[in-house]
């Protein structure tokens, strides 16, 4: 019969080397399954640019009637909840546009979505917070903890519940920010050796969204939205101002601004471009250079609480072991 392995605080040695080699074989596994199981990221991106290319078409050449119905279809869930809340009046025409409007800088182009997020802002805190008020002042939850814990608690979940979808929809949108921020310098890279050559703006923007889809497929997604408004919209700046409210960021404003001047006033396109790309580019140097600046100060805390002890035991330790050696001899 075999005795217990050899133990560390507590821990046998053998049991634990057991779970981290389970641990470890199934983590390979799961890098296995996501090696062999990638998508392409711009399908289902050009299924949503193709059916936004239609719904255009229905848009200019159809007739006011004709472009509602086809347009204006929607689900049977939104139109349930449109009636809903339309009927509670708590749907207001500015709210669902400025809903509408987070959604597509989020990338949800449906904008059906607007009404869940209303729909969502009045029915967690009832759902969330009247959970915690019935918990806690009902079924005695937390029992032990003063009036003032429990209010702040219960006012706290309400005021939570209220603003989730707007946290996570915040930071959709701050994510896809990001993404399109980081590839913005080389997408003006290419617009401006697009234009050069002498590609007319919408193909300028067709050929930057291919290239650039698969790198920085949020870009290669709203460029490619904006070259099918180029060619389909009767006003040219409607679709870059599109982009700009699409985009959450003042860096693709000014290059809405400098792109309507340059339709305006007839100024060189690749000039403008040239400028504003090195200066994007000096910015995100800028920003990598004070991520760099702010590493040792971030670096402080997990030295103190992971790196030093380790650093002591290890020079400590034999000293340790020896002195409590001579002392039991």
């Amino acid at each position: 019969m075999t005795g217990a392995g050899p133990k560390v605080l507590g821990v046998d040695i053998f049991s634990a080397a057991t779970l981290f080699m389970a641990l470890a074989v199934a983590a390979l596994f799961v890098a296995i399954y996501a090696a062999t199981t990638v998508r392409n990221p711009m399908a289902k991106r050009v299924k949503a640019l193709n059916d936004r290319r239609e719904q255009l078409k229905a848009g200019i050449t159809a007739s006011t009637n004709k472009r509602r119905t086809k347009l204006g279809q929607s689900t049977e869930a939104a139109d349930f909840l449109r009636s809903f809340l339309q009927s509670l009046r708590v749907l207001q025409d500015s709210q669902l546009k400025q809903a509408q409007i987070r959604l597509a800088q989020a990338g949800i182009r449906s904008k059906d979505w607007a009404l869940a997020v209303i729909f969502g802002r009045m029915v967690l805190p009832i759902v969330l917070g009247g959970t915690m008020v019935v918990g806690v002042y009902v079924l005695g939850w937390f029992a032990d903890w003063t009036p003032i814990k429990k209010f702040g608690l219960v006012a706290g979940s309400l005021i939570f519940s209220y603003k989730l979808p707007d946290i996570l929809l915040k930071n959709m949108v701050d994510k896809r920010s990001a993404a399109i921020r980081k590839g913005l310098p080389d997408a003006l890279d290419l617009l401006v050796i697009c234009a050069e050559a002498g590609l007319t703006v919408d193909a300028s923007f067709h050929r930057v969204a291919r290239e650039l889809g698969r790198a920085y497929p949020e870009l290669g997604d709203e460029f490619g939205l904006t070259a099918i408004e180029l060619g389909f919209l009767t006003d040219r700046r409607s679709a870059f101002e599109n982009l700009a409210q699409r985009v959450d960021l003042d860096s693709v404003r000014g290059v809405v601004t400098t792109m309507i001047q340059t339709e305006k006033y007839g100024t060189p396109l690749a000039s403008a471009l040239r400028v504003l790309s090195a200066e994007f580019r000096n910015e995100r140097m800028m920003r990598a250079e004070e991520k760099a600046a702010r590493l040792p100060a971030i670096m402080t805390v997990p030295l103190i609480c992971f790196i030093l002890p380790v650093l002591f035991v290890v020079i400590l330790g034999p000293a340790a072991c020896s002195i409590s050696d001579n002392f039991i001899k």
